[in-house]
């Protein structure tokens, strides 16, 4: 193979013995590095092709040349590098070896390209001669280090953004149960208040008619007939009495247990008990109903599961009653794709979708936190003026959804 090179020059610049031959000089061309000596005037006194063609120069073209006016003459910005500073040069000077990767070579059209180079001095025992600089072109590895380290930083602030987001997701949790515990406090002292005032005011009522009625069967001796017979009827009035104040009392305490919970549920299902609750509810809030169920026979849900969907159509409904101002309710519910589908479309006022984003929109992140735990989802679709459309999509077990 023929290997053309270029003879290094002594300091007065004559040629020195050829290299063509020579192993070192294979080597030097062998290598992608660019590879040049200079003399201690700062001129070049051999350079390897790789070199020369990194510069954009021919390698004749290079030799006898000043290679810091030639390529290093400027620093990144542009500014003017004086020679004096030039770490290349102190090479030899002071026989002080440099690597440097923060600086950069000209090439011949007048572009620059990021260069990490070393510079070691050149010894002739104990004298400095000139000095041998290698040098790679670092441009895709500045490139690939600025990517990575835009990337760090996008990924630092999406970990940031993310952080933000978890902590504002916990703080609405924490409002949320905060929320919670007062609707349960607030629930309890309902129970109680009813329990002390309707409850507890028939119980008196009874117990002095109790009293009466004793009272008097130890009066009923001493009493003429005529007498008797007027205490009999009143007794008997008493009675009548008591009866509907035990009648009152049994309806209060079954509707207290069907708000802590509907016995309908346990009896004859969540079907039967979404139903009931509908039909309960809306008429009595003078709202007409529109009803449709297609269920396939056999679907059931276990108990948490049941519950968790009947609390959730509680507050779906409570929400209608409560702010929608509407004439009408339209309930659908069936099986669709596999899992359950339970959707509530109200005629009334609507409102924007940020309404349900709030963070006091305690009623409707209570519904989405109960149907996320089972891996369910709910979707509320409003318009302002045009009514609101709620949906519960609910996740079946594949024996149940394939039934």
């Amino acid at each position: 193979m023929s290997v053309e090179t270029h003879p290094p020059l002594d300091s007065a610049g004559h040629a020195t013995q050829a290299l063509g031959a020579d192993p070192l000089s294979l080597l030097l061309e062998s290598t992608g590095e660019g590879i040049f000596g200079i003399d201690l005037d700062g001129n070049c006194t051999f350079i390897n092709r790789a070199g020369a063609r990194m510069l954009g120069w021919d390698s004749d073209q290079v030799l006898r040349r000043n290679m810091h006016e030639l390529t290093h003459h400027s620093h990144p910005d542009g500014q003017h590098y004086p020679v004096k500073d030039c770490p290349i040069f102190n090479a030899f000077r002071e026989a002080r070896p440099c690597r440097i990767d923060a600086e950069v070579f000209w090439r011949r059209d007048g572009s620059a390209f990021a260069v990490e180079y070393s510079s070691y001095p050149i010894l002739d025992g104990a004298q400095v001669r000139g000095a041998v600089v290698t040098f790679v072109d670092i441009t895709a590895r500045r490139a690939d280090a600025q990517a990575l380290h835009k990337a760090k930083e996008e990924l630092e602030q999406r970990v940031s953004e993310r952080t933000a987001e978890l902590s504002a997701a916990l703080g609405q949790l924490r409002e949320l149960a905060a929320w919670s515990e007062k609707v349960r406090e607030d629930e309890r002292t309902r129970i109680a208040r009813e329990v002390h005032d309707e409850l507890g005011s028939l119980l008196v009522a009874l117990k002095m008619d109790v009293n009466w009625l004793d009272k008097r069967l130890g009066e009923q001796e001493a009493r003429t007939r005529e007498a008797a017979q007027d205490m009999r009827q009143r007794m008997r009035g008493k009675c009548q009495n008591m009866s509907r104040l035990i009648e009152t009392a049994v309806d209060n305490v079954g509707r207290i247990i069907t708000d802590l919970r509907p016995s309908i549920l346990d009896h004859q299902g969540l079907w039967a008990a979404l139903e009931w609750l509908a039909h309960d509810l809306l008429p009595a809030a003078e709202l007409a109903l529109d009803w449709q169920m297609a269920l396939p026979d056999g679907l059931e849900l276990p108990e948490a599961e049941a519950m968790a969907v009947f609390r959730i159509f509680q507050e779906m409904l409570s929400n209608v009653m409560r702010h929608a101002g509407a004439a009408g309710v339209t309930v659908r519910i069936a099986v669709e794709d596999g899992r359950l589908s339970l959707s509530v479309r109200d005629d009334g006022r609507g409102a924007p979708p940020q309404a349900f984003e709030a963070h006091d929109a305690y009623g409707v992140m209570g519904m989405r936190e109960r149907a996320r735990h089972f891996g369910g989802r709910l979707e509320i679709l409003s318009r302002v003026g045009q009514g609101t459309l709620c949906s519960l999509f609910w996740p079946l077990p594949v024996a149940d959804s394939a039934s």
